[in-house]
């Protein structure tokens, strides 16, 4: 198969498998340089080639960066790799950044620019429901429409009141980390609050929500501190969860609790505040 079929059929796999990654394509060169444009690679997260190539040594350290850095935050980025002499008659140093394109210096013979962006492909958000409950079983079906993965967590004798989610979980036994944005959203309804509640706060989540009263979620957290659980993690616990739209039903709530995922999701950034 050509290059570019190669690079093509590892991103499909690894967007299979939810792995985040990023693909670097050269969208200019002027003068010589070893690549041409359209040439593609695909950058792990720990900045490692995993199929293509957009050249060598000249390029490969300002790209790999923005690449890891661009996973990191899910922002695109546009490197421009310039000779010396270009970059000072220009006014910029190498690793400026103007008008959303980073600055890399080219100290290889050919002394040719190339310009390269950068777009990191992440696996899609998650949202995890714990429980199948009315709400439980309107908030999988209304994130699933909206875009998110989701993952039906319940034991297996309520696994029935989903109709289509994109994996179950029989009882409560999330995984510990994955990969991308993980929302969970803990209704149980009264059958399993704590177990659930637990593995929640026990695994990497951007959000944990608690679908109940207040008085209920303080009995939660009141016992769950007694057991040992830090107080700042349980703190973190969204109680009651949604935004305060006045809903009454259960789908109602499911909107107001998406609402807060999503608000959640587009806030997201290093050092944001949380939602409160």
């Amino acid at each position: 198969m050509n290059e570019a079929g190669d690079v093509i059929d590892s991103v499909s796999q690894m967007k299979a498998k939810g792995e985040p990654f990023a693909l670097a394509t050269v969208v200019r060169t002027v003068a010589a340089t070893a690549v041409k444009a359209g040439a593609k690679a695909v950058i792990r997260s720990d900045g490692t080639v995993s199929e293509g190539w957009i050249g060598g040594g000249c390029a490969r350290a300002a790209v790999l960066k923005a690449a890891r850095e661009a996973i990191a935050d899910g922002q695109p980025r546009l490197v421009s790799v310039q000779p010396p002499d270009l970059l000072a008659e220009q006014g910029l140093h190498a690793g400026e950044e103007r008008a959303g394109v980073r600055f890399a210096k080219n100290m290889c013979p050919s002394q040719g620019t190339m310009d390269v962006f950068v777009e990191p492909i992440l696996p899609r958000p998650q949202i995890v429901v714990c429980g199948s409950s009315p709400v439980a079983v309107a908030i999988a079906d209304l994130a699933r429409r909206t875009g998110y993965a989701v993952t039906a967590c319940a034991p297996a004798a309520e696994q029935g009141a989903f109709a289509a989610v994109d994996r179950r979980i029989e009882g409560y036994a999330l995984p510990v980390r994955e990969d991308g944005m993980r929302f969970v959203v803990v209704s149980t309804q009264g059958r399993g609050d704590e177990a659930a509640l637990r593995a929640a706060l026990a695994s990497e989540t951007d959000y944990i929500a608690f679908v109940g009263s207040r008085k209920k979620a303080a009995a939660l957290r009141a016992a769950l501190a007694a057991d040992g659980l830090d107080a700042a993690r349980l703190a973190q616990v969204k109680a009651p969860a949604g935004l305060d739209l006045g809903a009454i039903t259960p789908e109602e709530i499911a909107v107001s609790i998406l609402a807060e995922i999503i608000a959640a999701r587009r806030r997201h950034r290093p050092g944001a505040a949380p939602i409160s």
